[in-house]
């Protein structure tokens, strides 16, 4: 049998499975979003990192516990403040991971564990990108089009492209 919601805390779980419904809805949401802009195929780097950063934006946005019960639409302006280019998104999440996991959810709380995931690898993982500080014009070899590229952290890439996502929505 599955459930939503954690195991007893004194181990004596009754051996059914968690399931992750918090985090699943939240990618969900996410992954129709960047879908819906059409921004890059869903099979990329690029997308996942847009898919991650904005599935974690959404779950750790909920902070009543209620996101498999809002609407969308009235999230999406909490959605694009966060995700805004001058906001310190990177450390809002780790200090959202960080009070989740002070607030007494176990250790193993599926949800919470696959957000954590999800910001190892969008933290961890560099994808080759477009170098958005380079002079125009500079360094890009006659005939090239695309100009130079450095390795960019996922987030940093992931980031504005969900941001842009939820605009398009």
């Amino acid at each position: 049998m599955l459930h939503r919601g954690r195991e007893n805390t004194d181990g004596t779980g009754d051996g059914e499975l968690t399931v992750p419904m918090a985090w699943l809805y939240a990618e969900y949401i996410a992954d129709e979003l960047l879908r819906s802009g059409d921004l890059m195929p869903p099979t990329s780097f690029e997308f996942r990192a847009g898919r991650d950063a904005l599935a974690l934006t959404v779950f750790l946005s909920d902070t009543d516990g209620e996101l498999s019960g809002i609407r969308v639409v009235t999230q999406l302006e909490t959605w694009l403040s966060l995700t805004a280019y001058d906001q310190p998104w990177q450390e809002w999440v780790q200090g959202r991971l960080r009070d989740l996991a002070k607030d007494g959810r176990d250790a193993r709380d599926p949800d919470l564990e696959l957000a954590g995931e999800a910001w190892r690898w969008l933290r961890e993982t560099e994808l080759l990108a477009p170098d958005l500080n380079a002079v125009p014009g500079g360094g890009a070899a006659a005939g090239e089009d695309e100009g130079p590229k450095v390795w960019t952290p996922a987030w940093q890439l992931g980031l504005p492209l969900g941001h842009l996502a939820i605009h398009l929505f």
